[in-house]
């Protein structure tokens, strides 16, 4: 099940490069319901026993590479959805080849139990997706995909760095040991690392996939990346490449738990995650480009997920594990409605934009559920994660930080307000092009919705089980 999840969107990618017009629609269509449906199936499978295992333990997906793998074959089938309208306006060239070469690189990362191969399929992501941020090759996209291309290039060295060291504790204490850069044996070595150098090592590794992950002060790259980039491809990499680099993290924090105690790590995560929601709450003040505003949003929302994943203990995990799943589904949204408002109003400046709810009331309406969303009202699912994170902040012995995190969120989603309220109220200085007849292109973007709904109303069975099972993973 696992080649098979990762062969689909790699055979699709290498069809696609050959393949035009109709074809090329149906083709894609197809490799992205396939790999959805693969994907759905290694979740519900991992969930019913214990771990797949494929070329001799050189694949290896457990509940936390399952939650993984379900997102991003659900956040890849919705932004897939919405590529055939955004290349209705532009000359396909190679985008859907592109397109599914980055989510195979992203399964693979979060499917291998090698510390190595993720490494080399995390850098994959950057060189599958920077041609894709360059793909309306205007002035400013080839600017931002340089800076990303540069960036995260110069943070997934770092992150090396930190691979070697961990690599190097491991053979100092226990020789040339069989597998050593496995995930399942570094948990079995943990107890024997030598704590200041996997301390120097989880630094590294912080600050490398830090980067991948939008954490301030690394972010740098992401909200020009993210704005000049495609809808469906600003959907990805917000919903989903994101947490990637955040999964990369999660997967060292609970052997840098048992080698150096769990301190360490606590204070790192904690003050990343202030720093990102300070950073985010002072921009999304001032961004005058709404998808640039919806990437400062991203920073914010990642910042969340350290904060929960620095609280600890099984709700703070919970929490945090919970809104990567819930923010992917609300930014995947976002970012494809934001999409097709730049391509009616011409412009992705808010001060073009308004009138919204009232010229263009199909996309109108699931933009302002999802803004609510993003902002964390109930009933949607971002509310409960939220809550879930700082009641362990609270219940931890963290009410400091909490506490000043819950202010700058006030802040952050204010702003966030204050720029929706312009798009969906405002009055445009033109009239924008004529929406799109019928709710058919409304169907991907309710269906996720819904499932923000599920999340925040009635959690959908098996949720609660798959939840334990990740942080039974996590927290060691």
């Amino acid at each position: 099940m696992l080649e098979a999840l990762l062969a689909i969107p790699l055979v699709g990618a290498v069809l696609l490069w050959r393949a035009g017009g109709r074809v090329a629609t149906t083709l894609h269509a197809l490799t992205a319901g396939l790999t959805l449906v693969t994907a759905i199936a290694v979740g519900v499978e991992v969930n019913r026993g214990d771990a797949l295992v494929a070329l001799g333990g050189f694949l290896r997906a457990d509940a936390l590479s399952a939650w993984m793998i379900s997102l991003i074959g659900i956040v890849g089938a919705l932004a897939a959805s919405e590529a055939p309208r955004y290349l209705a306006h532009t000359t396909p060239a190679r985008f859907y080849p592109l397109f599914h070469l980055f989510v195979f690189t992203m399964l693979l990362a979060v499917s291998t139990d090698d510390v190595g191969l993720m490494w080399v399929a995390v850098e994959g992501t950057t060189l599958a997706s920077v041609f894709l941020v360059n793909f309306e090759r205007t002035r400013a996209s080839l600017e931002a995909s340089y800076k990303y291309l540069l960036i995260c290039s110069v943070g997934i060295a770092i992150a090396f760095l930190g691979t070697v060291l961990v690599y190097f504790a491991g053979i100092q204490q226990f020789g040339d040991e069989a597998h050593a850069l496995r995930w399942t044996t570094l948990m079995r070595l943990a107890p024997g690392l030598a704590p200041r150098v996997i301390e120097l090592a989880f630094v590294f590794l912080v600050v490398g996939y830090g980067t991948k992950a939008g954490l301030a002060p690394m972010h740098t790259w992401l909200p020009d990346a993210h704005s000049e980039a495609p809808a469906p491809v600003s959907a990805l990499m917000s919903g989903v490449l994101l947490s990637v680099g955040v999964y990369a993290i999660l997967r060292f924090k609970p052997a840098v738990d048992v080698a150096a105690g769990p301190g360490f790590a606590r204070s790192i995560l904690l003050a990343l995650g202030l720093l990102s929601l300070a950073v985010a709450a002072a921009f999304l003040w001032t961004s005058p480009n709404y998808k640039r505003m919806l990437a400062y949003s991203s920073v914010e929302h990642i910042g969340l997920v350290c904060l929960g994943l620095g609280f600890g203990g099984a709700l703070g995990t919970a929490g945090a594990l919970l809104h990567i799943a819930n923010h992917a589904l609300a930014k995947s949204v976002v970012f494809l409605l934001a999409g097709r408002i730049r391509a009616a109003y011409g412009s992705a400046e808010i001060a073009a934009v308004g009138g919204l709810m009232r010229r263009m009331p199909r996309t109108g309406a699931p933009f302002l559920a999802a803004m609510l969303a993003l902002v964390g009202l109930p009933p949607f699912g971002l509310f409960v994660s939220e809550v879930m994170i700082f009641a362990a902040g609270f219940t931890q012995g963290f009410p400091g930080v909490a506490g000043v995190a819950l202010v700058l969120l006030v802040f952050a989603f204010a702003g966030l307000l204050r720029g929706a309220h312009a798009i969906l109220y405002g009055t445009p200085p033109r009239e924008p092009a004529a929406e799109v007849p019928g709710w058919r292109p409304v169907l991907p973007v309710a269906a996720a919705l819904l499932l923000l709904l599920l999340t925040g109303l009635a959690w959908p069975p098996g949720l609660t089980d798959a939840l334990d099972r990740v942080v039974a993973i996590v927290v060691p």
